[in-house]
């Protein structure tokens, strides 16, 4: 069977949460989506019966791949997911479909009616337009009448805030039929809580309301952060988080944190760092999140930098990783040198070593890895 003979499906998906299935013409399931499909931006995967021949991607009805998805929203890392989901459905059509990423305010109508006109070879083509409200009259204009008539075999997203800026765009895009994939920033607690146990849920954890409400007041309310203590979490203990388990790793006020500790040290702030590191250890902060959140530091600046300083939107599809955290590490990469690099890591493992493995002092070699951190940098040098 060819994949052209195959579509696939996504059901009850909340928002930043998929469960897909593939079907051939809608008859039995064929092939189980494992969580590599989404990779590092960990869209869960399950399966799920429906009747239903359309399906819900953030809560909004779409058929996978959609000819016009409009991502609606200012939360960045939702309107990552989808872009990203978007584009590996895409893929999962076709592998070897031509992805073609650009910032709205930086492309012209010209290139925009390259992309989208009919090929002679064939082949799915996705192009993303990122931050549509920056775009320019005549690419709105050109837009607009492409999606009265979208090719079939080409996949367009263009992300836009939603406010009044470029709002034609949008406004035409939803008139034009584009499924509408809301990315709008949580609001309350009550959202945001359930972002939590669904972040939990789709990756095989369980989290109580509890958990979710205890998490929330320690690492605060950035959609980013909360992801991030998700995965650590799960990463680090058996998937049930109670708030036991909260209180443990996460204990104290919300800015200190394990990511408060790597940012300082990755910029050569050594006494920020070791006020942080400290002030957390004091309040109750376990040893292993702060090793963990040094150790990503470290190796998500050496895998950015050796990509080069290419646009971290185009790098996202690239590296698997959200171009938030792109953008950032690239900025923290600054006055750092392939060598020094190679040295954090290393005081990296060291810690987490000594951390893990039941050292003495786990106090004492979180500071001996904030100081080998600095000093790595140092040695290598500015740019």
């Amino acid at each position: 069977m060819t994949m052209a003979a195959v579509r696939w499906r996504a059901v009850n998906i909340q928002p930043d949460r998929a469960t897909l299935r593939w079907h051939s013409h809608g008859r039995t399931p064929i092939c189980r989506l494992s969580h590599s499909v989404i990779g590092d931006l960990r869209v869960g995967v399950r399966l799920a019966e429906t009747s239903d021949p359309r399906a819900t991607i953030l809560g909004v009805n779409t058929a996978s791949p959609d000819p016009l998805l409009l991502v609606l929203g200012d939360e960045e890392l939702l309107a990552a997911r989808a872009v990203t989901a978007a584009v590996d459905a895409a893929r999962a059509a076709e592998p070897d479909a031509d992805v073609r990423e650009y910032e709205g305010g930086a492309i012209s109508a010209g290139e925009v009616a390259e992309m989208l006109s009919p090929s002679l070879f064939g082949g799915r083509r996705v192009l993303v337009i990122r931050s549509g409200q920056d775009a320019r009259k005549d690419l709105i204009a050109a837009l607009l009448a492409y999606a009265k008539s979208p090719d079939p075999d080409v996949t367009l997203i263009v992300t836009h805030l939603g406010g009044a800026k470029g709002k034609a765009l949008a406004d035409g895009l939803r008139t034009a039929g584009a499924t509408v994939v809301p990315a709008a920033k949580l609001k309350g607690d009550r959202e945001r809580i359930a972002f939590v146990r669904d972040e939990f849920r789709r990756n095989g954890g369980r989290c109580d309301e509890a958990a979710a409400s205890a998490l929330l007041a320690s690492v605060g309310n950035d959609l980013r952060e909360i992801a991030a203590a998700c995965s650590q979490l799960l990463a680090d203990t058996d998937g049930k988080i109670t708030e036991g388990v909260v209180a443990r790793y996460y204990k104290g006020r919300a800015e200190v944190s394990g990511f408060t500790v790597a940012d300082a040290a990755m910029i050569g702030d050594v006494p920020g760092a070791l006020e942080a590191l400290r002030w957390a250890l004091h309040v109750g902060v376990d040893p292993v999140p702060i090793a963990d959140a040094i150790a990503d530091g470290v190796r998500t600046v050496a895998k950015v930098a050796a990509a080069g300083r290419g646009n971290p939107y185009q790098l996202a599809s690239t590296l698997g990783m959200p171009a938030w955290k792109i953008q950032r590490a690239q900025e923290r990469s600054r006055g750092w040198s392939p060598e020094g690099l190679v040295d954090a890591m290393r005081a990296a493992a060291d810690c987490n070593a000594a951390v893990k493995g039941g050292a003495e002092d786990r106090g004492y070699a979180l500071e001996q890895a904030v100081f080998a951190v600095a000093a790595a940098r140092r040695g290598g040098g500015s740019r």
